[in-house]
């Protein structure tokens, strides 16, 4: 495998993982978007932050981001310095296939999620873990011998795990560890990811967020790239498309997404997919 071929910003993965070492100069502004896979990060030099769901994380130096699957987020980087990371796809079915009663491997991405800060910044012991298996892992990806597949795999799994124990054990300072957030407009993102199913108008988010209409539209576009239609339609979608794979009928995804209209939710997901919602079913 070439670890700086095949890059790009968005779509679907079809391998337990791939892994990018990218140092770019000149980097144009991305764009918000979306993966339908899971996403480690590990920055290595440059000046740059990312933009995670609302939270703006500064990064440092072998610091690590952990991006779940349907997050919105884009990096902001410094033209002018050189951007080095490695980037890091994961196929969430592969971690639900790798995972055992006793071990969760995608449990890292989730309590991510689960604390609403998605940065590790390892200390001096777990950098030097993290220095050596991640140069173990692209030695590995590069191997064309016998069993480099598995090789590679085995090299992954050994990361992931490591990531997984530096994540239970993760002490990072939420201000120290320079993120910028609004607890206002983090409140209203919880608000509509756990509700998608019911009425999410933007007076009934305002109040939630105990701001004025106006201000939590313009707050909210300004943190998140979307405005609050296109970031809930979004995230209906997504959620759909998750049920869908799962075997969902089309009508009940379309209902538990808070779609009122089944016409209007097909013409949205085809847009938005490619394919109608029947054809996304196993």
């Amino acid at each position: 495998m070439n670890v700086a071929s095949g890059y790009q910003k968005k779509g679907y993965l079809h391998e337990p993982f791939r892994l990018f070492h990218l140092r770019d100069v000149g980097v144009e502004e991305m764009e918000y978007h979306y993966h339908e896979f899971d996403k480690i990060v590990i920055f290595l030099s440059g000046t740059a932050s990312y933009m995670i769901e609302g939270r703006e994380y500064f990064l440092e130096p072998w610091d690590v981001l952990l991006v779940r699957h349907h997050l919105i987020h884009k990096p902001v980087i410094d033209p002018d310095d050189p951007y080095e990371r490695v980037v890091v796809y994961v196929d969430p079915g592969f971690l639900r296939s790798g995972s055992t009663e006793k071990t969760d491997l995608s449990a890292c991405f989730r309590l991510a999620r689960q604390r609403q800060f998605a940065l590790m910044r390892p200390d001096g012991g777990q950098r030097q873990v993290l220095e050596r298996l991640l140069g173990e892992l692209e030695g590995a990806v590069s191997d064309k011998g016998f069993g480099a597949d598995l090789l590679a795999q085995s090299c992954f799994l050994r990361l992931l795990i490591q990531l997984n124990r530096d994540m239970g054990h993760d002490h990072t300072d939420r201000d120290v560890a320079a993120s910028v957030h609004d607890p206002k407009i983090e409140r209203a993102l919880s608000y509509i990811n756990d509700n998608l199913s019911g009425e999410l108008s933007v007076d009934t988010l305002a109040a939630q967020s105990y701001t004025s209409r106006y201000h939590f539209m313009r707050r909210f576009k300004q943190l998140t790239g979307y405005s609050v239609h296109q970031y809930i339609s979004q995230k209906r979608l997504l959620a759909a498309a998750s049920m869908l794979r799962r075997g969902v009928p089309a009508q009940e995804a379309c209902a538990r997404c808070g779609f009122q209209d089944y016409s209007a939710f097909h013409r949205a997901f085809r847009r938005e997919f490619g394919v109608t919602p029947r054809q996304m079913q196993p």
